[in-house]
C-alpha cells in the first residue's frame, strides 16, 4: 500500500498522480482524515497516560501525608475509563485506515502513459520480423486437432469450460517449455528456483495485492480459507513476508546485488470480469502453467532493474524465435500494486492479434509495505525493500503462438531449436494420421 506520509504531506500532488488512475479524491480524502483521527488519539492517549502517572505519584505523597484521597482517585478512575475508549476507538480507526488503504493503487512513475485503458498503451519496440508464408495459417485449435494435443470436450466434462486437456506430444512440448524456461533463468540469467505452495492464506494474497480488492477474481476453499494462487508471483514474494535482508539470516540487498527467485507452477483464475472478452481455445483459461521471475531490489535502482527483468523476459522468446513486442501500459491498463509495467505480446498469425505472454512490473516499495519486507542498508537503517516480478512466461498464449508461427504448409510445427534436447531430439510436431 502507498505511504500514508504521502497523503499527510503531500496530499494535492499525490490526489494528482492517483488520478491518473481513475482513483477518487473522495477516497484519498477518507485516508487523511482517518489517518488525522488516528494521530489525535495517539495524542490524546499519552497525554492522559503522562497525567494519570504525575496524579499516582502525587497520591502517593497525599497518602503518606495522611491527606484525603478519594476525589483524586476518582478523577484517575475517569481518566482510566477515557484511556480504555480511545484505545477501542484506536483500533477500529487502524482497521478501517488499513481498510481504506488496502483499496488505493500504487502511485504510477511520471514516465507512463496516462490514459483509461489499453487503448492508450505505448509500443516500445518490435523484437523478430513476422512474414505471412504463402499458406494460410488457420487458427491454434484447429492446428491442434490436427495434431492431436487438445480436447476441450473433455475438459468441459472434467470440469467445465476453460480447463483444456492437453495431450501427447502437446503435454511433452508444455513440459519442455518449462524446462527450458527454468533453465534459462537459472543457469544464465542468476535465479534461484522455487517450487512453492499452489495454494496459500489470506494474508498471502493481501500481501501481493489480490485481496481484498480481487476476491471475486480468485478460487477460494471457504472451509479453510485458503486460496487456489493465480500467480507464482503471490507465494515467491510472500515467502519473505515479515523478514529482513540482513546479510546475516537472510542475504544481503545492495544494488549491485538483487535477490532474484524462479518458480513454476499451475496459476487459477476465475476471470470474472472476462465476459465479451477472447476465450477460444487456449486464449483465456482458467488454469494454466506460467514460469514466474520475482526480484527484490534496492530502492535505488528498481526501475533499473525492472529495465533488466524486461530483457529477461524477452530472452525466453527470442530462444524460441518467436516474433513479438514490448508494450508500455498506461495508467489505466496497469496492475493494481504496480508503479511501472511493460506487457510482452507475440503475434497469433491464425488469430490475427498480439497475445500478452508477459507482465513485468515495478511495484516500488508498495508490497513491501504490505508485507512488512525490509533490508538492512549501508547505513545500517531498516528500510523497505523493493520488488518487482515477471512472468518468465505464462504458457497457454506462448503455445499458441509458436504453434501459428512455426507452422508448416504440411501441418507439421517445427520445434525450436532450444527445446529439441527436451524432446528427445525431435524436430518437428507432427499431424496425427
Amino acid at each position: 500500500m502507498i505511504d500514508i506520509k504521502k497523503l499527510r504531506d503531500e496530499f494535492d500532488a499525490t490526489a494528482a498522480e492517483l488520478g491518473r488512475r481513475g482513483v477518487e479524491i473522495e477516497k484519498l480524502q477518507k485516508a487523511k482524515d482517518l489517518d488525522a483521527k488516528r494521530r489525535a488519539l495517539i495524542a490524546e492517549t499519552e497525554t492522559l497516560k503522562a497525567k494519570r502517572n504525575a496524579a499516582s505519584k502525587e497520591i502517593g505523597k497525599i497518602a503518606a501525608a495522611g491527606g484525603d484521597i478519594a476525589a483524586a482517585k476518582e478523577e484517575m478512575r475517569k481518566v482510566g475509563d477515557r484511556i480504555a475508549e480511545i484505545d477501542r476507538e484506536l483500533a477500529q480507526v487502524d482497521v478501517d485506515l488499513r481498510e481504506t488503504l488496502l483499496m488505493i493503487p500504487n502511485i504510477p512513475a511520471p514516465e507512463i502513459p496516462t490514459g483509461p485503458d489499453s487503448s492508450t498503451n505505448k509500443v516500445v519496440r518490435m523484437v523478430g520480423e513476422w512474414k505471412d508464408p504463402d499458406f494460410k495459417i488457420p487458427t491454434h485449435i484447429e492446428i491442434g486437432e490436427k495434431l492431436g494435443i487438445f480436447d476441450f470436450p473433455r475438459g468441459v466434462k472434467l470440469t467445465g469450460t476453460g480447463f483444456p486437456v492437453i495431450l501427447g506430444q502437446g503435454a511433452k512440448l508444455q513440459r519442455a517449455l518449462i524446462q527450458y524456461m527454468l533453465d534459462l533463468h537459472c543457469q544464465k540469467q542468476g535465479y534461484t528456483e522455487m517450487l512453492p505452495p499452489f495454494v496459500v492464506n489470506s494474508d498471502s494474497m493481501t500481501g501481493t495485492g489480490q485481496l481484498p480488492k480481487f476476491a471475486e477474481d480468485l478460487y477460494h476453499c471457504q472451509i479453510d480459507d485458503f486460496w487456489l494462487i493465480p500467480t507464482a508471483e503471490v507465494p515467491v514474494t510472500n515467502y519473505y513476508r515479515d523478514d529482513i535482508f540482513d546479510g546475516v539470516n537472510l542475504p544481503k540487498i545492495t544494488p549491485e546485488t538483487p535477490v532474484k527467485l524462479t518458480a513454476y507452477t499451475p496459476c487459477f483464475r476465475r476471470e470474472a470480469g472476462s465476459a465479451g472478452k477472447m476465450t477460444r481455445g487456449m486464449l483465456r483459461v482458467h488454469q494454466f502453467d506460467k514460469v514466474e521471475m520475482v526480484n527484490f531490489v534496492h530502492p535505488s535502482v528498481s526501475f533499473q532493474q525492472l529495465e533488466t527483468l524486461v530483457k529477461e523476459a524477452e530472452e525466453v522468446l527470442t530462444g524460441l524465435g518467436l516474433a513479438f513486442r514490448v508494450i508500455m501500459l498506461s495508467s489505466g491498463d496497469m496492475g493494481f500494486s504496480a508503479a511501472k509495467c511493460y506487457d510482452l505480446e507475440l503475434w497469433a498469425p491464425g488469430e490475427q492479434q498480439w497475445l500478452e505472454v508477459s507482465s513485468c512490473s515495478c511495484f516500488t516499495d508498495y508490497q513491501a509495505r504490505r508485507l512488512n519486507c525490509r533490508f538492512k542498508d549501508a547505513d545500517g537503517k531498516t528500510k523497505l525493500v523493493h520488488t518487482l516480478n515477471g512472468s518468465g512466461v505464462a504458457l497457454p498464449r506462448l503455445v499458441v503462438a509458436l504453434l501459428e508461427q512455426h507452422l508448416n504448409a504440411d501441418g507439421s510445427v517445427t520445434i525450436p531449436e532450444v527445446l529439441r534436447p527436451y524432446m528427445g531430439g525431435k524436430e518437428r510436431l507432427e499431424p496425427v494420421k
